[in-house]
Parts: C-alpha cells; sequence; structure tokens
C-alpha cells in the first residue's frame, strides 16, 4: 500500500542518508522503523495489561495471612490437588 507522510526536512534527509548507507531502498528503511515502533508499543501494552491484573488486590489473599508460618501455608494451600 502506498501513502504520503509530512516529516521534517532534517529527518527526511537523515533517512535518505542513512538508507542509503545502509544499501536499502527508504520505504524499506521506513518500514523497519515503523515495525520496531510498534513491537515496542505492543510490549508495553502487555506490561499495562499484566499491571492491570496484579494490582494491590491481588495480593490481599495473602496480607491476610502474612506471618503466620506453617499455619499460612496450610490456609494458602487448603483447596490445592496434590
Amino acid at each position: 500500500m502506498k501513502t504520503a507522510i509530512s516529516l521534517p526536512d532534517q529527518v527526511f534527509y537523515d533517512a535518505e542518508e542513512t538508507a542509503h548507507y545502509m544499501g536499502i531502498p527508504r520505504s524499506k528503511l521506513y518500514l523497519n522503523a515503523l515495525l520496531e515502533y510498534l513491537e515496542k508499543n505492543n510490549r508495553k501494552k502487555i506490561t499495562e495489561k499484566l499491571n492491570e491484573v496484579y494490582t494491590d488486590d491481588y495480593y490481599k489473599e495473602f496480607e491476610l495471612i502474612e506471618g503466620e508460618g506453617l499455619e499460612s501455608m496450610r490456609k494458602i494451600t487448603k483447596n490445592d490437588t496434590w
């Protein structure tokens, strides 16, 4: 697919020079940069989702029995199948 974008002049010239130095077409340079950006952004979204899942509420179950030693282990594992 073809698309048009606007870039500051210096960014365009730097990209031209970099593509030439790398021996690849300018469009390949832009594609590689965009794919890298999207991958990085996707990892950020994964981290945000994990942070949502593991909020402080997740650990409240363990705070109630903290410091009770063997008895706390019994409470934590009472419903586990061994």
